[in-house]
């Protein structure tokens, strides 16, 4: 009986090894792959650029969501998008929703109102990506700019392809709010967070049928 436990034992420390170097490894990688993949810039004519949301302070965005809308707009006015859906809910019910500052923003930088959507329900980057395919197709789009900053990039193209758009591209902002080291770490080191949980989850969401 001794041995017997004894080797259980020894064999479930193993495998509690073996998954915590598996997730080492992983995270690894995906810290690599979040860190490259922002420096992707597909610059492809789309139907729609799909604005991520970021937090408003009040009726103005905050320096990310500034960063994100430009880009945006840059996008619509060159051409490269025929619509802007700007995406995001409320932080706080006293306050306007992110996607409602964001169309504010743009609207006053020269975009007309009817180039733009917005869905005001969303507080996370799967659900930003679920409403606005559903809003997307709607209007009939069939392709997809993603406009969010370099370390979202990677998660946020996972999701938008989970969520049903085929044809997509990836087009982070070139002037993110998030420029030095220290910065940008804390960003990564969420993203390879966020990333991993995805994965793990996701054999989970496939069963429940959950953002998929």
């Amino acid at each position: 009986m001794f041995n017997l436990r004894n080797r259980f034992l020894k064999w479930t420390l193993r495998i509690i090894a073996l998954a915590a170097a598996a997730m080492m490894a992983f995270s690894a990688y995906s810290a690599y792959a979040i860190w490259t993949y922002g420096e992707t810039n597909e610059r492809v004519r789309t139907d729609a650029a799909v604005v991520l949301g970021a937090a408003a302070w009040g009726d103005e965005p905050s320096p990310v969501l500034r960063e994100r809308v430009i880009h945006a707009i840059r996008l619509y006015k060159e051409g490269d998008a025929k619509l802007l859906i700007f995406t995001g809910g409320r932080g706080d019910a006293d306050n306007q929703a992110e996607s409602e500052v964001a169309r504010g923003y743009a609207i006053r930088q020269g975009v007309p109102a009817s180039a733009i959507r917005i869905e005001t329900q969303s507080t996370i980057t799967e659900q930003n990506m679920s409403y606005a395919y559903e809003l997307g197709v709607q209007e009939g789009v069939r392709s997809w700019t993603i406009v969010s900053d370099p370390l979202h990039m990677k998660r946020a193209m996972v999701m938008a392809k989970h969520a049903g758009m085929e044809e997509v591209y990836a087009s982070p902002t070139q002037t993110s709010a998030y420029r030095t080291t220290k910065s940008k770490l804390p960003f990564l080191l969420r993203e390879v967070f966020y990333y991993t949980g995805y994965w793990i989850t996701l054999p989970a969401r496939r069963a429940l049928g959950y953002g998929l």
